[in-house]
């Protein structure tokens, strides 16, 4: 089991900029990443990162950075330039030995 503890998010001006990171309990996760979920919308990939890679939506290219300190087991996601269309639950997501965690959640919202 990994236990996902968020923290982070909340409420800012568009143009802004807000920081998100998860800590994740046990040994490293081989995936870990963001997903956000709007009202209505399903749930999309932000953003991921692994030994071999990092991906972004193509919505938040230049403007989002994901990066990982592994010897804490956390991620982050620095958000910058921030658009209305940002706003939405942020869920942490964590992948080890095959098997998918995620975090319970922090709201974003960006006012414009």
């Amino acid at each position: 089991q990994v236990q996902l503890v968020e923290s982070g998010g909340g409420l800012v001006q568009a143009g802004g900029s807000l920081s998100l990171s998860c800590a994740a309990s046990g040994s490293k996760p081989s995936t870990m990443g963001w997903y956000r979920q709007a009202p209505g919308k399903q749930r999309e990939a932000v953003a991921t990162i692994s030994d071999r890679s990092t991906n972004y939506a193509d919505s938040v290219k230049g403007r989002f950075t994901i990066a990982r300190d592994n010897a804490k087991n956390t991620v982050y996601l620095q958000m910058n330039s921030l658009k209305p269309e940002d706003t939405g639950v942020y869920y942490c997501y964590a992948t080890r030995q095959f098997s998918n965690y995620w975090g319970q959640g922090t709201q974003v919202t960006v006012s414009s």
